[in-house]
């Protein structure tokens, strides 16, 4: 595994055994970038992430090493939050993110107090945790984590069609690749990814 692009492009990431702990892989995450940067990769720089059920860290990692101005990793597991600070400290990473280890929900209510909106919010739970991604993706829905423009992706198994709309967030498209796919949601009738600069980063 490996950082696709950006200031850390090539470095290596530490990975974890488990099924639970599923790393994106390098090619589905360089089409996930490929996706939000439309063809220019300037329009990833200053932007907020919220690396949701992160594992290793990589999705969030890649958004650093192009540019993102902050990452909030959320993670419950402590052999995975050992992992994602290890990479961090491996590619010289002192700022720009926080890693909140405690369980979904909780860490959103936590980082709705304190009024974190994010540009792009990822979410990548393990695939045996199906209710995960419906009940995730309900309490975006009606969060102000997520403001108009924000872009929600969710990764998922291809045959496992997570829902088309949440509240004010609707599916514009859906990519799939291989047994895995992404699906992307917005705020209906906005225009996904028109990123905010400005934004507080996370202090780690």
């Amino acid at each position: 595994m490996r950082v696709i692009a950006g200031k850390y492009r090539s470095r290596t990431l530490r990975s974890l055994r488990g099924m639970d702990i599923r790393p994106t892989s390098d090619r589905l995450r360089e089409t996930l970038f490929n996706v939000l940067n439309a063809g220019n990769p300037a329009v990833l720089e200053g932007t907020v992430w919220l690396d949701l059920y992160a594992g290793t860290g990589a999705v969030g990692i890649e958004a650093l090493s192009r540019g993102a101005k902050g990452v909030y990793f959320v993670e419950s597991s402590t052999s995975a939050v050992e992992t994602i600070r290890k990479n961090l400290a491996s590619l010289g990473i002192v700022a720009g993110f926080k890693v909140v280890q405690e369980q979904v929900p909780r860490a959103l209510r936590f980082l709705e107090k304190q009024n974190v909106t994010a540009d792009v919010v990822f979410i990548d739970p393990p695939y045996r945790m199906q209710e995960a991604y419906t009940n995730t993706l309900r309490g975006l829905g009606e969060s102000p984590l997520v403001r108009a423009g924000s872009v929600v992706v969710v990764e998922h198994e291809r045959k496992l069609d997570p829902g088309v709309e949440f509240g004010r967030l609707q599916r514009f498209r859906l990519l799939e690749q291989g047994s895995a796919a992404l699906s992307f949601y917005a705020v209906a009738g906005e225009s996904p990814f028109d990123c905010a600069q400005g934004r507080s980063a996370p202090h780690k």
